[in-house]
């Protein structure tokens, strides 16, 4: 596939990119849909932890930027083994894990697979605006007055 695209500001052809797909930086608002797999039958492994592991790592996803894309795609079924997978690497299986790390790249879940895939999350205006109210100082009346040299402001 070759080096990831440079950001926007680094390019030296400015005219000659594709444009970046911008995912809301709230991510995907609304339910999950339904994981599709069945249940995991592995020999010595608590089932019931993996499954519930296996749901709420869906959940979590579903709720991500990334997400929208996915289901604009139809890509249910790939994000589904990808979580089957990634349980299992947690739990100490390479080979699982391998697949994971390639389905976390085409899933864009990584920096770099979203440069690849030209996905960017769009700035949050509003949570922006919010954090600069709440850090900025308050300043007091006292603060706002400054002493003025007669001599200089007079004439």
């Amino acid at each position: 596939m070759g080096p990831a695209p440079k950001p926007a500001g680094e390019r030296r052809r400015r005219n000659a990119s594709i444009a970046m797909t911008q995912l809301p930086a709230e991510g995907r608002q609304g339910e999950a849909p339904r994981f599709p797999l069945p249940p995991l039958v592995v020999k010595d492994l608590d089932l019931s932890a993996l499954r519930e592991r296996e749901l709420d790592l869906w959940a979590d996803l579903w709720s991500t930027p990334q997400a929208v894309m996915w289901e604009r795609t139809h890509a249910v079924l790939t994000v589904a083994r990808f979580v089957r997978f990634s349980v299992l690497a947690e739990n100490g299986n390479t080979k699982p894990a391998t697949e994971a790390r390639q389905l976390e790249d085409r899933l864009g879940l990584n920096p770099q697979a979203m440069l690849r895939l030209r996905w960017e999350i769009a700035p949050d205006e509003v949570a922006e605006q919010r954090q600069s109210r709440t850090t900025r100082r308050p300043v007091s009346a006292r603060q706002r007055l400054r002493v003025v040299d007669p001599g200089v402001a007079g004439g």
